[in-house]
């Protein structure tokens, strides 16, 4: 069985995660996000939901039943121990169905020979050790804001800073450029790892 080999793409609110990871996809990459994963917890697991009832009450569901992604939030945004609670709910659940994804495409008659997924607390939660690549997107303060619509807020000051994810990370791009600068040097990032695919032993 020949497992894709897993790619994680990480940076800062704003950076252009999203992008990179859409960009990956257009080259062939199976990719899923985060966000995705959350947002299928959030739809579907009845035990997420039952957790998040028991801490923040009833008021945080919508009028389908399920667990309302503004509500939460507003309660979090400014209550540390709050957002502690959440992310010590969801981040383990996450990892389990990203994990549970990869060994999925594994089984494929054809599988992809990569694999990503983007994952904004990577270091943070000490996810890096899950993935074989890591990919660190990065772009200054004022464009991140910009793109964001919203001025940055707390949640920055948790996140390791760019220069250490840049240490850490096995590719870096700055994407201060067009989409398709981002494009073009994604497809040269898939060329290296279809190429490190070939010559691992399976």
């Amino acid at each position: 069985m020949s497992r894709p080999v897993a790619v994680a793409i990480t940076g800062g609110i704003g950076a252009g995660k999203s992008t990179a990871l859409a960009a990956f996809r257009a080259h062939g990459a199976a990719t899923v996000s985060s966000d995705e994963i959350v947002h299928h917890l959030l739809a579907a697991d009845d035990t997420v939901r039952d957790a998040l009832v028991q801490r923040f009450g009833d008021g945080i569901l919508g009028e389908d039943g399920r667990p309302d992604r503004g509500r939460i939030a507003a309660i979090v945004f400014d209550d540390p121990d709050a957002l502690a609670f959440l992310e010590g709910l969801l981040h383990p659940l996450v990892s389990r169905e990203y994990l549970q994804w990869r060994e999925q495409l594994a089984t494929l008659e054809h599988p992809p020979r990569v694999c990503v997924t983007e994952v904004p607390l990577l270091y943070e939660s000490g996810g890096e050790s899950r993935f074989d690549r890591v990919v660190v997107v990065t772009a200054p303060r004022q464009l991140r804001e910009q793109r964001r619509r919203v001025p940055l807020d707390n949640r920055d000051e948790r996140l390791l800073g760019d220069s250490e994810k840049v240490k850490r990370a096995d590719f870096h791009y700055v994407n201060t450029g067009t989409f398709e600068d981002l494009h073009a040097w994604v497809g040269e990032v898939m060329e290296a790892l279809v190429t490190e695919s070939d010559e691992e032993p399976k």
